[in-house]
């Protein structure tokens, strides 16, 4: 057996989505398994060898990308760290630009490269390691990514160029790896996808989440499962079914909608118009009552004009969302949209995605108001500022309101409450805990 001279240390920093996240995380079992000792995301340079995980989705995650390489890049020629490898959606885009520019840098490798950075790191892929990742999350609750890819063609997204066909994982992998997850504490499962629905047509040639769900809630220890990034066209309706009939699925759907002009969504190859749109939100409110909705907005898409731009912000008063986030349009190389004129002024953009939020903090804040007395099943998800920061299950973690409850109740991270709101803020909730119910 060979055994290694000195422990190496390794820090893996993580940039971009909660896929990237997972990808981290299966690398650091990978390299722990290998007697490496590794951090993440740690303010302190004290690691031997860096890891960067790099977002390329779209201009403001690519230029801190770019900043963070250029940070270790610089640190590795003061000889403060040893080595610095590149992975993630950055670096499969632009790997031979990256590395043409940035010497330092000792690899550059791709969103499906694992073996080989582990080789280039000097450990070895371990296939029985399959399912098991280092959580880097609360360890009550993860992502768990059942697919890869995507076979969408919307013409501002680079996903498909960066990360490939839609290729879903096997029910019984994503079973397996649910169970390692429970079995190490973890209650919330945050199901993940490019595209959550179309999870299964490649492999079983039939849309199959609901199937899945079906599984998953049998999993033992899974108290919470979520749904994120859901396509609007060609929704299964049979997952509304298990949404409504399972207590473990949350009643949350996270669906980026995009926009409501007809226009604009021809001119982004989305597949749904306007009426579309507004009969599937009508359709899973009336088959999932109480349903929490959360989606993301394009503002300043090109060809944007006052009208599209007026009647995105009339849809979002009438559709009333949960949650909801904006992102301010960047052309991104060799998609569709490239090749039309980015007409919309930078502080015009701004200021749309600026009018946009400010009609949601007015909803968010009426629909929090109407929650006064309300008691809800709440997970504890840390202590800060002298409150316990909860979630229900209308909530994912980082992204949506959390509920705020004071320190002197002495509660405990991980556990499950019921807390009776109090008071409310536009984006968080404030209560008490009552004795539990069930």
């Amino acid at each position: 057996m060979k055994v290694k001279k000195q422990l190496k240390s390794i820090q893996v920093v993580t940039l971009g989505c909660s896929k990237n996240l997972v990808d981290s995380e299966v690398l650091m079992r990978q390299l722990e398994s290998n007697g490496f000792l590794v951090t993440h995301d740690t303010s302190k340079n004290d690691a031997n060898i860096v890891v960067i995980n790099t977002c390329g989705f779209i201009n403001d995650a690519r230029e801190e990308s770019i900043e963070t390489i250029l940070s270790y890049a610089r640190a590795r020629k003061r000889n403060k760290i040893e080595r610095v490898y590149v992975m993630g959606c950055l670096s499969q885009r632009y790997k031979k630009e990256l590395a043409a520019e940035i010497h330092e840098v000792d690899g550059f490798f791709g969103v499906s490269e694992l073996p080989e950075i582990l080789k280039a790191i000097g450990a070895d892929y371990k296939k029985e390691l399959l399912g098991e990742r280092h959580i880097t999350t609360p360890s009550h609750y993860a992502y768990l990514k059942i697919s890869e890819g995507c076979d969408r063609t919307c013409s501002f997204c680079a996903i498909p160029l960066i990360r490939g066909k839609h290729i879903s994982k096997p029910i019984e992998t994503i079973i397996d790896e649910a169970k390692y997850l429970a079995s190490k504490g973890v209650k919330e499962l945050l199901l993940i996808a490019q595209d959550i629905t179309y999870y299964g047509l490649d492999i079983y040639k039939s849309r199959r989440l609901a199937g899945l769900l079906k599984e998953l809630v049998m999993v033992e220890g899974i108290e919470w499962i979520r749904l994120h990034y859901a396509y609007p066209a060609g929704f299964p309706d049979n997952v509304l079914e298990v949404m409504a009939s399972e207590p473990k699925i949350c009643k949350y759907l996270d669906i980026p909608l995009q926009h409501i002009s007809d226009k604009i969504l021809k001119s982004m190859h989305r597949n749904h118009d306007a009426t579309q749109t507004r009969q599937l939100i009508r359709k899973i409110r009336e088959q999932v009552p109480g349903v929490a909705l959360r989606t993301t907005i394009i503002v300043g898409y090109p060809g944007e004009t006052e009208s599209d731009f007026n009647e995105l912000k009339n849809f979002i008063t009438e559709a009333r969302f949960d949650r909801l986030g904006v992102f301010m349009y960047s052309p991104e190389e060799n998609t569709g949209a490239f090749l039309l004129p980015d007409d919309v002024p930078d502080e015009i953009k701004e200021q749309r995605a600026g009018e946009i939020m400010k009609i949601q903090e007015r909803i968010s804040l009426e629909l929090n108001q109407k929650k006064a007395g309300e008691t809800h099943k709440v997970i504890i998800d840390r202590l800060e500022g002298g409150f316990w920061v909860g979630r229900s299950e209308y909530d994912s973690p980082e992204v949506d309101n959390e509920i705020l409850v004071p320190e002197k109740y002495g509660l405990i991270p991980g556990e499950f409450y019921q807390i009776k709101i109090s008071g409310s803020e536009a984006f968080d909730l404030f209560g008490e805990p009552q004795p539990f119910i069930g």
